[in-house]
Formats: C-alpha cells, structure tokens, sequence
C-alpha cells in the first residue's frame, strides 16, 4: 500500500513539473526565423559584392602565375637543340653559331637573333628557327650550292648563285665553271660572275673553261677549244648567250657580244 502511495506521488511530481514548463511564444520563435533570414541574406550580400573582386584577384593569380611559369620557370627552358639540312657543316656547327642557352626559358629565346648568327655562317644561305614546347629549340637551314669556283690565291672555293664565296675544293670539279680574278675583284663583280654562269645555257656552259672577271662589265669566257668571248656585264645575259650560240657556228678566234644587238667577230684574240 506504501508502495502504491509513493508511485501516485512520483507521477503527480513529474505532472506537476511538466506543467511548469512554459510553451515557446509562437512571437518569438518567428523573431527567431527572421533574425536566421536575415543573416543569410546579409551574407549573400556580402558574398555577391566580394564575389567580382574574388575573381579579379583569382586572375591576377593565374596570369603571374603564367607569365613566371612560362618566362622564368626552369620547367619550359631549352633543355635541346635540334638542327637540320646540315651537310656542309655539321649539327654542332650550328649549335656553336646559335649560341642558344641551355636552361633558358624557351619563351625568352630571340629567334630573330639565333637566325642572324646562323645565317653569317657562310655555307648557309638561310635559316629558320622555331620553338619546339615544351623544352626545344628547332634550326632548319638551307646551305648554299655552289655554281662555280673561283680561283683565288692558291685556294679554289665554291661560289653560289648569289656571288657568295662560300666553301672549299680541293681541287676545281670538272661539272662546275671556273672563275678567275684579278687583284681588282671585288664581290659585286663576283656577283656579275655569277648571274653570268646561272644564264649559260648547260651546252654552253659545258664549252667554258672559265671566266675571267676584272670588274663588274670586264667578264671574259674563255672556252676549252681556246677561243675567247667578251661578255661584258651580266645584264642581258640571255640575249648574249642566244647570240653566241649562232656566232660560234663563225670560224674566228674572239666573240664580242656585250652589246648583244651588234655582236662581232675577230681573228685576233682578245688578250
């Protein structure tokens, strides 16, 4: 009975203190909703008015991230040097005459200058350089093809279409015309030289034994039967070579066609 008493006063004790328990005020948990929307929406606020400066700033960071990246980072530096059309000079030639930095960033490499040390090189005629990313450098080059040789000295040298003496014979090849020079010889006469030979027609060029250059307009064929023709200058190389092929069908010992619409013929030679 005790016991049934004193379960009766637990259960109207824990009544009791449950109704003493206030209920929220509906006032103040909207208050509530309130103060958490307006917060968020203060926060979107300030998120949408940081997010532009976010951004500029993220790209500021990609763009000196790129620039050092590219232009002074080790990571796209010349690592290799890769030379072509070499046969004259060799790779290494090259390389020494491009004098391309090892490590540099291959972003800060003057191709302009690279061609410019590779083309003073005189076998080329021209150079072409190009970057090869990540990590190479790329040298393509055209050598110049000899036309003739020229006699000078004890030396006799190659000369290509442009005048350029550029390489060395051991001895004159047999399929190339020979020039030689006198003491007063300069480049622009062997510039005239050469157009001289690049006219002859190949059965014409083949009955030449060599030209004798003095200046720019004193260019003399001599031919292998010993017979001598007065060229003149290179203009009108065409029209020269044209005339001479019918005034050697004439028995003489001198041709002169420098003045190609009046040519003439001698008995005597010309030196």
């Amino acid at each position: 009975m005790a016991s049934l008493l004193g379960n009766r006063r637990a259960r109207a004790g824990k009544s009791g203190r449950a109704a003493d328990v206030p209920k929220p005020d509906p006032a103040d948990v909207e208050a509530a909703r309130t103060r958490r929307r307006f917060a968020r929406r203060q926060w979107r606020r300030r998120w949408l008015s940081w997010k532009p400066v976010l951004a500029v700033v993220l790209v500021l960071a990609l763009v000196v991230g790129g620039v050092w990246l590219v232009f002074f980072s080790r990571y796209l530096s010349v690592q290799s040097v890769q030379v072509t059309g070499t046969g004259l000079l060799t790779a290494d030639d090259v390389r020494h005459a491009a004098r391309v930095a090892q490590d540099e960033p291959l972003a800060r490499v003057d191709v302009a200058a690279v061609e410019r040390r590779v083309e003073s090189l005189a076998p080329v005629a021209d150079a072409t350089v190009t970057r090869q990313w990540p990590d190479s450098v790329r040298i393509s080059i055209t050598e110049r093809v000899a036309i003739a040789v020229v006699d000078i000295g004890t030396r006799i040298r190659g000369m290509d279409a442009d005048g350029v003496v550029f390489r060395d014979f051991p001895r004159a090849p047999r399929n190339l015309p020979l020039v030689r020079t006198s003491g007063s010889t300069g480049g622009e006469a062997l510039r005239e030289a050469a157009l001289v030979v690049s006219a002859l027609p190949p059965a014409l060029a083949r009955r030449v034994e060599h030209l004798q250059v003095v200046t720019v307009d004193q260019i003399t064929l001599v031919l292998r039967d010993g017979r001598e023709v007065l060229w003149g200058s290179a203009a009108e190389s065409d029209a020269k070579a044209e005339v001479l092929v019918a005034l050697l069908k004439e028995q003489a010992k001198s041709y002169d066609v420098s003045v190609p619409g009046a040519p003439t013929t001698s008995q005597q030679p010309l030196s």
